[in-house]
């Protein structure tokens, strides 16, 4: 007769080992019920209720801290006031701008910050230092230096051209439309825009906002992404840093 093979012992599991595994299966189960539930919803065409409240409490929470700030702002202007020695800014919009007050939109619109991660160049002014105070809570901005000013135009400078966004580099489509503001070349723009003159703003429109390079999940990780962006708001000579990391 064949020997009687021998049973294989079973491991023996601590309880509380045990009680962690049926509760992490529990949380796993319910996380993808919940993920089930939202996909349903986008194919409808609409998003989960909860996520909806969440989103109109957010606004809410944003337009309600807009206008206590810009009521402080009117009470306390010195805030307000147009810093020494610096006659060229950069802006740069961090934040998303959904449920913000009216005059806040209404500013990055006129700055043309439409995208995120876009940026550009204004000139200070007591009137651009309110703008940018109004919207200090979603850019970042700083007075940049020669060297920024140039790299930004030489790697990611664009025009648009009959409806046509254009890399700037032909100096004949310069000249054409900047020549009668003695602006012939790319050097001629870089040295306009860095030392503002009287042609600023028609100078600046002609330049399409600049698209700096961030990655696509920089955003998922919040505190990661704020960590290495930094803060939004003013961050004087330091912005020639972020130029440098982004672009």
């Amino acid at each position: 007769m064949a020997e009687p093979e021998e049973r294989r012992k079973i491991p023996l599991v601590p309880e509380n080992l045990l009680k962690k595994r049926k509760a992490y299966q529990a949380l796993k189960a319910t996380q993808a019920k919940k993920a089930l539930l939202e996909k349903r919803e986008r194919r409808k065409g609409k998003e989960p209720p909860f996520k909806r409240l969440e989103w109109f409490l957010q606004d809410a929470w944003r337009e309600k801290r807009d206008r206590v700030r810009l009521r402080r702002l009117e009470v306390k202007p010195h805030g307000l006031e147009a810093p020494d020695n610096h006659s060229l800014a950069f802006v740069v919009r961090i934040e998303r701008v959904q449920g913000v007050s009216p005059q806040v939109r209404q500013t990055i619109s006129r700055l043309r910050l439409k995208k995120i991660f876009s940026g550009v160049f204004v000139n200070v002014t007591p009137h651009t230092i309110r703008m940018l105070r109004t919207v200090d809570p979603y850019v970042t901005w700083g007075f940049p230096n020669l060297k920024s000013v140039r790299e930004l135009i030489l790697k990611r400078g664009q025009a648009k051209v009959n409806n046509k966004v254009i890399p700037l580099t032909d100096n004949t489509v310069i000249e054409e439309h900047l020549g009668k503001f003695d602006v012939i070349c790319l050097e001629d723009l870089i040295h306009e825009i860095a030392f503002p003159g009287k042609h600023f703003q028609a100078i600046s429109a002609f330049l399409c906002p600049f698209q700096l390079s961030v990655a696509r999940h920089a955003t998922k990780n919040r505190v990661g992404f704020l960590k290495e962006m930094g803060s939004p708001g003013y961050r004087g000579e330091q912005i020639n840093q972020l130029i440098r990391q982004f672009n």
